[in-house]
């Protein structure tokens, strides 16, 4: 494509790596959060897109009048990667701006960083889409093992069959959870996490979001992010949120709408047998970092002893922040999803991949019970293309459980 946009939310690395990565190295380079060059490109946009080299331009959305020449020259001229934007938007949520870019454009999404880089097990295949290959569409191992160390075994006559894992990835702790995904806090590079995620909220409120919209009444803003935070991993009620936060449901959800576009939440879409009624389900509301939404949450605690209400929740959180990374990077055809029947049971996550799909339902505990099984018991006998059914734990025992449901440990899942 002629134009390649990489876009995420602020502070999740998309400058480093524009300025930093080696195939990148010698391009032409503009970032509109330098005054001087978004003042010249909004007087003459078409002269700072003239010119045969390509051209990084750092923080596009800033410059709406730049997309339109920048249609003109991509028609005039296409050439593979000429030109390479950023921005901490989503450019497929302005409409103007991703009309303008149709066929012209394909988009990348930087994601926070999840645990296999955190830990550096980035020189593997990840765990999730070596699993959906190495199972049969009847949920059978397959002969072949796959990466990790991980292999598929009977373990005898009288056995279960297991998952031997040759060393088990240690179990999630607290600490991960409330630093989170964005570099400069779970790289250590800051001795205060809650002075930085205090920066960012600030920045984000009196900076991105006013560049981004016109939001009379920021502290209502900050009441929604807010009221938002206490509802990762649930299902979105929007009437419900606005009551809380003392809005009309329309303020409530365009203010949604802008945590979306700038990418700080995500609404997971449900899963149905019949695709064209996930549209009329309510998604589920995630954020897209789980220590944000900690702070933003006010919570400090994750130990099992603290009681918090929301660690359900966030390790759901947390583990739906590793998902979209590992599959926007590793297995992009895969589409991920939520099943929930009102009232009765709800699945976590669904990986689908073109008519098969892999569930998973997250307990945060390192025990669990018959009762966490039956979520996933009734997912698989409604869904005969379902690969696997997982219950993901934070414990290390990797157990085969029946027919296409098995019990694996949350390390091991994300690995």
């Amino acid at each position: 494509m002629p134009a390649v946009a990489i876009t995420g939310i602020r502070q999740t690395g998309k400058t480093t790596l524009l300025r930093e990565e080696p195939n990148l190295q010698g391009r032409r380079y503009v970032t509109f959060d330098d005054f001087a060059q978004l003042e010249a490109a909004r007087q003459n946009p078409e002269d700072l897109l003239s010119g045969d080299d390509p051209l990084t331009i750092d923080e596009a959305q800033k410059c709406p009048e730049l997309f339109t020449a920048l249609k003109r020259e991509i028609d005039r001229r296409r050439r593979p990667g000429r030109f390479l934007l950023s921005g901490s938007v989503n450019l497929l949520l302005l409409k103007n701006m991703s009309e303008t870019l149709a066929g012209r454009a394909v988009y990348l999404n930087l994601h926070p960083f999840h645990r296999r880089e955190i830990l550096g097990q980035t020189g593997s295949a990840p765990f999730l889409p070596s699993l959906f290959k190495a199972l049969a569409p009847s949920g059978a191992p397959r002969e072949s093992p796959f990466s990790g160390g991980a292999i598929l075994s009977s373990g005898g006559p009288h056995l279960q069959p297991r998952l031997r894992v040759d060393a088990p990835p240690p179990p999630i702790a607290p600490h991960e959870l409330l630093k989170g995904g964005m570099p400069s806090v779970c790289l250590g590079e800051v001795e205060d996490p809650s002075i930085w995620f205090r920066s960012f909220e600030q920045t984000y409120l009196e900076r991105d979001l006013r560049g981004l919209s016109q939001v009379a009444d920021l502290i209502a803003f900050r009441r929604v992010m807010q009221m938002a935070a206490l509802r990762t991993g649930q299902i979105l009620k929007q009437s419900e949120l606005a009551r809380d936060a003392q809005l009309n449901s329309m303020t409530t959800g365009r203010y949604l709408d802008l945590l979306e576009t700038s990418f700080v939440i995500a609404r997971l879409p449900a899963y149905l047998n019949n695709r064209t009624s996930r549209l009329i389900k309510s998604p589920k509301l995630l954020f897209t970092d789980v220590g944000i939404a900690a702070h933003l949450a006010g919570v400090k605690d994750l130990d099992p002893a603290s009681d918090e209400p929301l660690r359900g929740y966030l390790f759901e959180t947390f583990v739906a922040q590793n998902l979209a990374g590992i599959l926007s990077a590793h297995w992009p055809e895969a589409r991920l999803h939520f099943w929930n029947v009102q009232g009765r049971h709800e699945v976590d996550f669904v990986i689908e991949d073109g008519r098969d799909s892999i569930a998973l339902e997250i307990k945060a505990g390192t025990r669990w019970g018959e009762g966490d099984l039956a979520p996933l018991r009734t997912f698989l006998a409604s869904s005969k293309r379902c690969r696997a059914g997982i219950l993901v734990h934070n414990g290390q025992d990797a157990v085969h459980l029946g027919e296409r449901l098995w019990a694996l440990p949350m390390g091991l899942v994300l690995s």
